[in-house]
């Protein structure tokens, strides 16, 4: 029986907890550290952490280039992108432009993140998505929009304004560029991006001037760029691109505010509105959608040769092992160059990594 793989749709609902459920607490931080220096952090922590795991699985004998596909010299320009888009220029422009718009505003500007990643994937690097996908980013936008608004707050359309949603561009860009990195190994791209971005958006604050928080707080904000912002996050965000794509990705990172409320009532004891038992429904409605979307026809797979991560049992990886190739792990998985022979065949798939095939209109 084909195996079909249902981790990288957790993966993705997991980002969106992470990463809405520990707002609250970045922005607690913002109280006590500026902008810059924050974001700095946040993106140091995270490769920070990732290189403390790393160095010990190594130090305990670990080879993860058996595990996964190193990175090599001909993805330098993906990896220099992802700093430069998702590392540098989103986070940079944001803080600047969230100094300056109204809060609710803000919060329905972010919103235009997932939709410009799907807007992206489809028209600029060809990824299928049906009709399903765009009812499914409508639901839950819908819902995010409800979600932030407020009906008595200042909202105003600025300079300011434009900067956050050139910022949703960045990181719609980060998005799509990280789905060419998608198969290499998941820590080494994040340890390089997080440490490389952090390093320079801390020189820049320093040079503009902007102090460094207390020891304490520092810790904090690390420590929470290893678990949401760009640490974790960033892992399971190419996990889940290595498996159902960048525009389905980014449609369940969209649910992010619902989760972000929910700890606010949990953790806060803040009480929800009426607009949040609307939300709740309209996204529990789009994540049903593209949890249950079934695309499948006849597609070609031309003749290739690539390493990345796989197991033997998910129809496309049937090829013969030399002597010098990694044994299987526990649940089947190992990495390893391997040859694809040109097939058609017919079967249910999403635009994972060998399923980026063109559609016809």
């Amino acid at each position: 029986m084909e195996y079909r793989d249902k981790k990288p749709v957790i993966y993705a609902i997991l980002i969106a907890m992470l990463f809405g459920g520990t707002a609250p607490v970045a922005k607690l931080l913002l109280e006590e550290t500026a902008p810059l220096t924050l974001a700095a952090l946040l993106y140091i922590g995270s490769g920070a952490g990732l290189l403390l795991y790393y160095g010990t699985g190594w130090l305990r004998g670990r080879d993860r280039n058996h595990a996964e596909a190193a990175l090599k010299k001909s993805d330098l320009p993906w990896i220099a992108g992802v700093i430069l888009f998702g590392g540098i220029l989103a986070p940079v422009v944001l803080m600047y432009s969230m100094q300056a718009t109204p809060a609710m505003t803000a919060a329905m500007l972010l919103n235009f993140e997932p939709v410009a990643t799907t807007i992206f994937a489809a028209v600029i690097f060809r990824e299928h998505v049906g009709g399903k996908v765009w009812v499914a980013l409508s639901l839950i936008t819908g819902a995010c929009l409800l979600l932030t608004w407020e009906p008595g707050a200042a909202f105003g359309v600025s300079l300011a304004a434009v900067g956050i949603l050139l910022t949703c561009t960045f990181w719609a860009l980060d998005n799509n560029i990280s789905q060419k990195l998608a198969g290499k190994d998941p820590l080494a791209t994040v340890i390089i991006k997080g440490m490389g971005a952090g390093a320079i958006v801390l020189g820049v604050a320093l040079l503009l001037g902007q102090p460094l928080p207390p020891v304490d707080v520092a810790f904090v904000a690390m420590a929470l760029g290893f678990v949401s912002y760009g640490g974790l996050t960033s892992v399971l965000f190419l996990f889940a691109l290595r498996g159902i794509g960048t525009a389905r990705t980014g449609a369940y990172l969209a649910m992010a505010p619902l989760f972000g409320v929910a700890f606010s009532v949990l953790l806060l004891a803040e009480q929800p509105d009426l607009m949040f038992g609307i939300a709740v429904p309209l996204m529990a409605l789009g994540a049903w959608l593209l949890i249950s979307e079934e695309h499948g026809h006849r597609h070609h797979h031309p003749a290739e040769v690539h390493e990345h991560r796989h197991r033997h049992d998910d129809g496309h990886h049937d090829h013969e092992h030399g002597p010098g190739d990694p044994a299987p792990d526990a649940r089947g998985y190992h990495s390893h160059a391997h040859r694809h022979e040109e097939v058609v065949h017919d079967h249910p798939h999403t635009p994972d990594i060998h399923h980026r095939h063109a559609h016809g209109r």
